[in-house]
């Protein structure tokens, strides 16, 4: 035998008598800092030999794997595997293809002879593998960097001496991934042992390269490297001559200034700063809320070795993008490059997002055609190489707390980039964040009153510092149904693939708007319900904000038993909601002697419409239900059905609800088969019947018809103002500001302090819903147009409004009549005084 063959086999008996002392030693050391799935999940047959499997040969990994394996009750692995025998448990790895500076044994001679000889003399038994993998630490593979050498995993398999570095500093930031026991006996192949050898490694190579894929991201380069390779493409080149002969400057001086561009763009993420934030996120969550829900992160999981994965949350606050890369770093996938706004790009803020995975735009660059171009480049090169992603479809922050139109810039970009071509499929993946108490609540009551947004400055996280002491309730984090972008434009458009090589296809300017709408609707309907929610709900439904405690506590027991499909109800009662919510400091509980009132004063009840607006859409169709008994004891199906079908579509359009998979028939018979249950309505031979006046469930009907009263009142001051011009008489934004203007009206002579009411974005989203559904269009000159249709749908939603009502919506539109017709004769007087 040779020496080294006597080494090798020296080796393990000499190691044997040091395993225990040196498990010991590790136990004490080392820490998880997460294990998926938990180990009692893993549900292994007690009676078959389980055989782990490493990604590749580590002592650590395979001490690591025992001391786990005896704390949790699971099969511990002998050091080796017996030949020829099928009664315990043993750990293999994968053979190790790197060039040594000794010789080692040839691969095939390693893991899978064993097990597989030992079942060809055993036909009735088999071997379940466990493949494991164990990560010392996370870090996005780069070119160059000291921590990758000390330190950190990466995609570069470690040595002996960064590995025991690792070790040392890695010791409390251990992850570890199980993956689903595969059947040994089920890969045997019938050509021979040496097939099914390389037909199980490769099977275990491919889930090895997922998780490493979704744990750690594909290689990152260097920043340096990733900017001179933006600017060595050929678009690139070919804008730059062009812009250096425009504007007759060098060809030197253009080139300087994309790569200042480059540099103004690119991310620079960084692992240590990683590992930084996720300290100190999680002390700022600890302190700052009450605790942070995650649901629906398995669809992620599950796509996130495959897929190259684009994050579209929705815009709240400031914490969106620092909460979820949060949540994605700790659940053990790769927290995505975030495109935010140039403003953020400020000092000490600017450095310290770049290195977390920020990358800057512009608000607008269509006028600079060498801007755009290396931000397409740079997108494009984030694409091509999956790496996740995440912006927000809205732009900005939403300061009325409801989902805002899309904007299609980052989106057409997106499918350009997808058109081009990439490693892999592209996923997007809606996320609702819900928050109990925004960080940002002051100047959202100050904006909803009026004022101008201030710019974004260092200072501002000074006084974020001031309020940690101040409760701010919990926070939800729900992922809603990813869409694949292939499948989408599949349906949306047929033949899409047929235009791959085409930069600007005809189609994508109908293809954008359409994606942005669904990813909202999925959005929404990925909403969760917080205790903040339900109180907004209800006491903004009264006329006064004031309710009785008793009522209040059934009204919000009811709403969430009318969303069944909520990711999770709010843990608790009702009376633990009401003292939550009054914790928080929304309401006021006043004793009194027939019992306690509950209220809001107005600086209280204007910021709660923020949170109302999160969650509103939920309830819109059971509100438009029981809106439709508020002025009628009873009705029957059609004549709802007449009622109320021709306004759901833009109702549907303008809160991104997602459509009901049946006609709208089958959803009203649906809902008002809830309402029965819920002793809301009485089912009856020749309809449903409200209930008598004065009683409970009639209360808690009128309150739930209350929320889409607002909605209904907006929609019937727009058509009045509309129709008070002849058709193509009105541009866009005439009728935005002239129902704008209505809308203010209408609180100040209802006395009410509710200036979200007359957001004149709200309008904006109800247009865009009845161009979308075809009751008014442009013409060529911008002006709107529509036919008597439109006038008989505002003859029949009159009826939905009791007379009162009614009248007090006719009284304010009145004025826009008689604008319209005093507007009318002066343009006549001009044009016989100009024909004269």
């Amino acid at each position: 035998m040779s020496r080294i063959g006597i080494r090798m086999a020296l080796f393990p008996s000499l190691l044997s008598p040091l395993r225990p002392l040196l498990r010991r030693l590790l136990a004490g050391w080392v820490e998880l800092r997460l294990s998926e799935p938990a180990p009692e999940r893993l549900a292994l047959d007690p009676e078959r030999p389980t055989l782990y499997v490493l990604p590749r040969p580590s002592l650590s990994d395979r001490l690591l794997l025992e001391i786990v394996c005896r704390r949790h009750g699971l099969p511990v692995p002998s050091p080796r595997w017996r030949p020829g025998s099928l009664r315990h448990h043993g750990c293999v790895a994968l053979p190790d293809h790197k060039r040594h500076l000794w010789p080692r044994r040839r691969p095939d001679d390693a893991p899978f002879a064993p097990p597989i000889e030992a079942l060809g003399q055993h036909p009735g038994a088999d071997v379940q593998l466990v493949p494991v993998s164990v990560f010392w630490g996370r870090a996005p593979g780069k070119e160059f960097g000291f921590w990758k050498l000390l330190a950190a995993d990466s995609w570069q398999l470690t040595g002996r001496l960064r590995r025991a570095v690792s070790m040392l500093v890695n010791a409390r930031n251990i992850e570890l991934y199980w993956g689903e026991a595969l059947s040994l006996r089920g890969q045997l192949d019938e050509r021979g042992p040496e097939l099914a050898r390389r037909r199980v490694a490769r099977v275990l190579r491919v889930h090895f390269r997922r998780i490493r894929t979704r744990v750690l991201g594909p290689d990152l380069s260097h920043r340096r490297t990733l900017i001179h390779g933006l600017l060595q493409e050929p678009e690139i080149q070919r804008i730059i001559d062009e812009t250096a002969r425009a504007q007759n400057v060098s060809r030197r001086r253009v080139e300087r200034r994309a790569r200042r561009y480059g540099r103004e763009i690119a991310s620079h993420m960084s692992y240590p700063v990683l590992r930084l934030l996720d300290r100190l996120l999680h002390r700022l969550w600890n302190r700052l809320y009450a605790g942070v829900d995650v649901h629906g992160l398995e669809r992620v999981k599950r796509l996130a070795g495959d897929r190259t994965l684009i994050y579209v949350p929705c815009h709240r606050s400031h914490i969106d993008y620092l909460l979820l890369s949060y949540v994605l770093f700790r659940e053990g996938l790769m927290p995505p490059h975030i495109a935010a706004g140039r403003n953020l790009d400020m000092p000490l803020i600017g450095p310290l997002l770049r290195r977390g995975g920020a990358f800057f735009l512009r608000r607008s660059f269509r006028d600079n055609r060498l801007y755009g171009a290396v931000f397409n480049a740079y997108l494009h090169r984030l694409l091509s190489r999956g790496h996740p992603i995440e912006y927000f479809i809205e732009g900005g922050r939403s300061r009325s707390g409801r989902m805002l139109m899309p904007r299609p810039g980052m989106l057409a970009m997106t499918l350009r980039s997808c058109l081009r071509g990439t490693s892999r499929g592209v996923t997007f993946v809606p996320v609702y964040i819900g928050y109990e108490k925004v960080l940002e609540s002051t100047s959202y009551l100050r904006e909803l009153r009026g004022a101008r947004k201030r710019k974004e400055s260092p200072l501002d996280l000074l006084r974020v510092l001031g309020r940690l002491r101040q409760p701010f309730g919990r926070v939800q984090v729900a992922i809603g149904e990813p869409l694949d972008l292939d499948a989408f434009l599949t349906r949306r458009v047929p033949d899409w693939q047929e235009s791959r090589h085409d930069a600007r296809p005809p189609w994508l300017t109908r293809a954008v708007p359409e994606l942005g709408r669904e990813l909202a609707r999925r959005i929404n309907a990925a909403a969760t319900l917080n205790p903040v929610n339900l109180v907004a709900l209800t006491l903004l439904a009264t006329p006064h904000r004031a309710i009785e405690s008793e009522l209040l506590k059934r009204q919000m027991a009811l709403l969430v038993a009318l969303a069944p499909d909520t990711a999770s109800p709010p843990a608790g009662t009702p009376e633990d909601w009401l003292a939550e919510v009054a914790e928080l400091g929304f309401i006021e509980r006043r004793a009194q002697a027939l019992g306690e009132l509950v209220l809001a004063d107005g600086e209280r009840a204007t910021l709660l419409t923020w949170y109302r607006n999160n969650v509103q859409h939920r309830f819109a169709l059971p509100a438009l239900v029981a809106f439709a008994f508020r002025n009628s004891a009873h009705n029957d199906l059609a004549t709802l059905d007449a009622r109320l079908a021709a306004a759901w579509p833009s109702i549907a359009q303008e809160q991104f609800i997602a459509l009901p998979a049946a006609d709208f028939r089958s959803a009203l018979e649906a809902t008002l088969a809830t309402l029965v249950e819920q002793g809301l309505l009485e089912a009856r031979a020749d309809g449903w019947q409200r209930p008598p006046g004065h009683t409970l469930a009639r209360e808690q009907l009128q309150l739930l018809g209350s929320l889409i009263q607002p909605t209904l009142e907006r929609g019937f001051l727009l058509l009045a103002a509309l129709l008070a011009q002849p058709s193509g008489s009105l541009t866009r934004d005439d009728l935005e500001e002239r129902s704008r203007a209505l809308a203010e009206r209408l609180t100040l002579l209802s006395g009410l302090n509710a200036p979200e009411f007359f957001d004149r974005r709200l309008f904006s989203g109800l247009l865009d819903a009845l161009l979308a559904e075809g009751w008014i269009w442009e013409t060529p000159q911008g002006r709107l147009a529509f036919d008597a249709l439109l006038g008989e749908a505002l003859a029949r939603s009159r009826s939905l409004f009791d007379p009162a009502l009614r009248r007090r919506l006719w009284q304010t539109a009145q004025p826009a009549a008689g604008d319209a017709a005093r507007a009318s004769a002066q343009a006549r007087n001009e044009r016989c005084t100009y024909k004269s």
